[in-house]
């Protein structure tokens, strides 16, 4: 069953449920105005339009009415009417005699001088017994008989009682009010009906189109909806989610676009070795390596090729598990000082023999401890140093290391007076396979993937890793790792990464 036809039921249920609690009011109303529960029953007919007396009324009335039509002289007869009216008046009602134009009897009960004008005329047919009138604004209810005396003078006999003019008032506007009162909810029904269909089901409308499109695989377009409501709120959570299958399937055409560059980067890297290895080994095969010292040259060069394809396998197989959450951390307290003492120690001869000098700058006196996996950030370091001695262009070629620290955050800085890095290059530097040359020449060394496992590594410790370089004078490259705890554990992220 679809919306509109629930809430077309609703609404039609509404308006039925509103008019039984009205025709359920004015029914209360009308036997509240009578006074007689029996009465609602009569409240509208013709000759019955409003139930004057009660039963013991009606009674008197009977018999007084058996009175005029057997013993007509006996109305005349003023102590007998003393008596009635006696009767009626602990009833709150009065009696009326009249014979012709005169009046034969009045109860004190009324004290109402224009009584007589205004009591209907002689109908002895008796058509209508009952009936009410009203003098100024006291309203009576009365009923009557007409008949003759002996001696063929009109006669009639009332039955008044005084009510609340609000009964007869009530009588003839409730009709009016009711209908009234029934145009106003049908009116009103219809215009909730319209405005809960174009707030409600339009917009579901609009949503259901949408889910069409994204079905259809078409997801530009959006959702211009703005209200505040429950339907509002699904169109901005609709909205959100095209917006995130939108950039899911970008940043999917993304990885694709990646995965083929990736597969283009890995075969040039890898080609270049192997063709350089088989050159050589083709050489050897040719007899062009006839002398020991030539075959020893180009056994040393194709060992070396095959290291350097054996540490890009390797760089590649680390960044793939690092990539893929693979790799397992087993994090220590560490002392940062003297882990980068061990460093430099371990790697002060072979930066010499490149003509680099590698060393503290203002190394700390006291020991600083870190959570940190102790392989990693060697490894991390390691790949630093090694980007960094690549793109060495003075004569002095001198590595600074050097530590600073804040309560909850230890920066480490490798800083060289190499070549710099274009600024151009710098948001790019941590990509896989990004080289500053765009050419690719291998000349440089490097596989292109030592600064992206590092920023990977140091992501993995709650890190950040950033670079500042100048053209010409060299570069710093900043990473961070968490501090130790005073009472021994590791600090939380509540402090922010120093500034860079």
């Amino acid at each position: 069953m679809s919306i509109r036809i629930k809430l077309l039921l609703s609404y039609t249920g509404m308006l039925v449920i509103s008019l039984l609690v009205f025709v359920l009011t004015a029914s209360l109303f009308t036997i509240a105005a009578t006074g007689d529960i029996h009465s609602f029953r009569d409240f509208y007919k013709v000759h019955y339009q409003l139930n004057p007396l009660t039963e013991q009324e009606e009674s008197i009335f009977l018999e007084l009415k058996y009175l005029a039509k057997n013993e007509p002289d006996e109305l005349q007869n003023q102590q007998l009417l003393l008596d009635y009216d006696f009767k009626l008046k602990t009833e709150r009602a009065g009696l009326y005699i009249r014979r012709e134009s005169n009046q034969v009897f009045e109860s004190r009960t009324f004290n109402q001088p224009e009584l007589e004008e205004n009591l209907p005329p002689y109908d002895l047919n008796n058509n209508q017994i009952r009936n009410t009138f009203n003098i100024g604004e006291r309203f009576y209810a009365y009923a009557k008989f007409d008949f003759r005396f002996s001696d063929g003078a009109k006669g009639s006999v009332f039955v008044i009682r005084e009510r609340s003019p609000f009964g007869e008032v009530t009588r003839r506007l409730l009709p009016i009010l009711i209908l009234i009162l029934v145009g106003v909810i049908v009116i009103a029904n219809v215009l909730l009906y319209r405005w809960i269909t174009r707030s409600v089901v339009k917009p579901l409308d609009l949503l259901r189109n949408s889910a069409e499109h994204i079905k259809e695989g078409n997801l530009q377009f959006s959702l211009d909806l703005h209200s505040k409501d429950e339907i509002g709120q699904l169109n901005e959570a609709f909205e959100n989610m095209r917006r995130r299958l939108q950039e899911s399937v970008q940043l999917r055409l993304q990885d694709e676009e990646n995965r083929k560059e990736l597969i283009s980067n890995i075969s040039h890297d890898l080609r270049t070795p192997i063709t350089n290895i088989k050159g050589y080994i083709e050489g050897i095969r040719d007899g062009v390596a006839d002398t020991p010292e030539k075959m020893d040259k180009y056994v040393n060069i194709i060992y070396s090729k095959a290291v350097d394809l054996d540490k890009l396998v390797d760089e590649l197989f680390l960044y793939s598990k690092l990539d893929l959450k693979q790799v397992p951390f087993q994090f220590e307290h560490v002392d940062i000082v003297r882990f980068l003492d061990d460093c430099i120690d371990e790697l002060h001869y072979v930066m010499e023999e490149k003509g680099i000098t590698l060393e503290w700058d203002q190394r700390k006196s006291h020991s600083i401890e870190v959570v940190a996996d102790l392989e990693k950030c060697k490894r991390t370091l390691l790949n630093i140093i090694g980007n960094a001695q690549n793109f060495m262009d003075k004569e002095e070629k001198m590595i600074h290391v050097s530590v600073q620290e804040s309560p909850q955050w230890v920066t480490v800085e490798i800083r060289d007076n190499g070549m710099g890095i274009a600024p151009e290059a710098i948001p790019h530097i941590f990509e896989r396979f990004y080289r500053a040359e765009q050419s690719r020449n291998s000349s440089t060394g490097g596989s292109g993937l030592g600064l992206a496992i590092a920023r990977q590594i140091i992501e993995e410790h709650g890190g950040s890793i950033w670079v500042e370089s100048k053209q010409g004078l060299g570069t710093s490259l900043f990473f961070t790792l968490k501090r130790t705890t005073n009472q021994g554990g590791t600090d939380s992220h509540g402090d922010a990464h120093p500034h860079h």
